[in-house]
């Protein structure tokens, strides 16, 4: 059961798929179900997302896909993808699953390609590879493959070269280690810090410095859940 909001703004960002074929900015969210902030939206969305009725595109900017709706309200119309100021009409459906399990036991994730545990690197592009992991490290959770490069882990037991597996999310605990996306273009593996109204990406090396930036500058894509290495 969805609260009168959250069915608000699910209306609205259907309704706005369908008629611009764009989901609408956070701004014309929060006009259009009344309320003061931007924070307010995130946890609709949030919500929305935890309860299955939407989903966030990762590495996509201002792109949401509507899963479903309420019953009897009707179907999901659309998403648009808007990557790097083009525009890719795709069908409002679930994409394909990111894991495929194997006989031995193993399943198979799709691996993302590398990530810097350094400086934050550009977004990460669709995956061309996978990588096969023990099943119990994933149960039944919607994760995904990358690899380490850099030092600035090193404190964390993470090491350039490594395998992460990291589970999809748009929300941590504080502490976390997290994948964030900066600015909806920069990737980077770091333990996450919430200051009052600022978020603090902390690396586990003293070499290098904590980033601090507003919310809406820091996007979560997942948060560590295992750690494969090769000897």
């Amino acid at each position: 059961m969805l609260t009168r909001k959250q069915q608000e703004l699910l209306l609205f960002i259907n309704e706005r798929l369908g008629r611009d074929g764009v989901s609408p900015s956070f701004d014309e969210m929060k006009d259009a179900v009344g309320l003061k902030s931007k924070s307010g939206i995130h946890r609709l969305i949030t919500a929305l997302e935890e309860r299955g009725f939407i989903r966030r595109l990762p590495h996509r900017a201002r792109a949401l896909e509507v899963l479903k709706l309420p019953p009897g309200v009707g179907e999901p119309i659309a998403t648009l993808a808007v990557i790097e100021g083009d525009l890719d009409r795709v069908p409002a459906k679930r994409p394909p699953a990111t894991a495929a399990s194997n006989d031995d036991g193993t399943i198979s994730l799709a691996l993302h390609g590398k990530i810097a545990a350094g400086t934050p690197i550009e977004a990460l592009s669709d995956p061309s590879r996978s990588f096969d992991v023990p099943a119990s490290m994933v149960g039944s959770r919607d994760c995904y493959a990358l690899e380490i490069e850099g030092d600035s882990m090193i404190d964390a037991g993470i090491l350039d070269g490594d395998i992460v597996v990291v589970e999809r999310c748009q929300t941590a605990e504080n502490g976390t280690i997290v994948v964030a996306l900066v600015d909806d273009n920069e990737a980077t593996l770091k333990r996450l810090r919430r200051h009052r109204d600022s978020i603090a990406l902390e690396p586990a090396n003293s070499a290098y410095e904590t980033r601090i930036f507003g919310p809406d500058r820091v996007k979560l894509q997942g948060r560590l859940i295992g750690l494969v290495r090769s000897y």
